[in-house]
């Protein structure tokens, strides 16, 4: 993999942009690192999974198919990360349209294993040292897209061909929405003169 000529050896890759897209498109590491220049939409903001990498046991890497026909969809990242996405391209990703938009420190294919310490580093800066780990990013997003979606669209957005996911983060959002409301509940009664009153 030949890096674009703004990458140097010097400068570490920026993962910015690969933390933001787990949060906000909820894909898998797999998917993120197998994603090509040619798979970003700037125009219409979008990132389109077609494949999901893969390390085999000798440490060879293969783009294989996503788990299932479901897997392969475009996933719309909002607008607030489009000035991200177009100076990550700009600066970090490979060269040429089959260019990977994510690529380890020395300018190859991204692994986890390369990912790791720079993922510790970052979590540890932020004081979240050994509780959050990468995949926790695209629970979050689901748990924030569950909000007013329906069933089927979480479902698209997640890759999953069953309802079994979509479902268990829609009731996650219900669960979180009574604690929400039960802690507002505790405000009005705390208050002097609450609602009561």
């Amino acid at each position: 993999m030949v890096a674009s000529p703004a990458w140097s050896k010097r400068s570490r890759p920026g993962y910015r942009l690969l933390v933001l897209l787990a949060a906000f498109t909820t894909l898998r590491f797999g998917e993120l690192a197998s994603l090509r220049r040619r798979d970003v939409d700037l125009a219409g903001r979008v990132v389109l999974v077609q494949r999901a990498q893969a390390e085999m046991q000798d440490g060879r890497l293969f783009d294989k198919a996503p788990k299932s026909a479901a897997g392969v969809r475009p996933v719309a990242f909002p607008d607030e990360l489009l000035a991200d996405v177009t100076e990550h391209l700009e600066r970090y990703a490979g060269a040429g349209r089959d260019g990977h938009v994510f690529l380890g420190p020395q300018g190859g294919r991204l692994r986890r294993s390369n990912f790791r310490d720079d993922w510790i580093k970052a979590r540890t800066k932020a004081g979240l040292s050994g509780v959050v780990h990468f995949h926790d990013l695209r629970h979050t997003g689901n748990a924030l897209a569950a909000a007013g979606a329906s069933t089927r669209e979480l479902m698209t957005r997640m890759g999953h061909s069953t309802a079994r996911a979509a479902l268990i983060y829609q009731h996650m959002t219900a669960d979180r929405d009574r604690a929400i409301a039960d802690r507002l509940g505790a405000m009005i009664r705390e208050r002097p003169g609450g609602a009561g009153s």
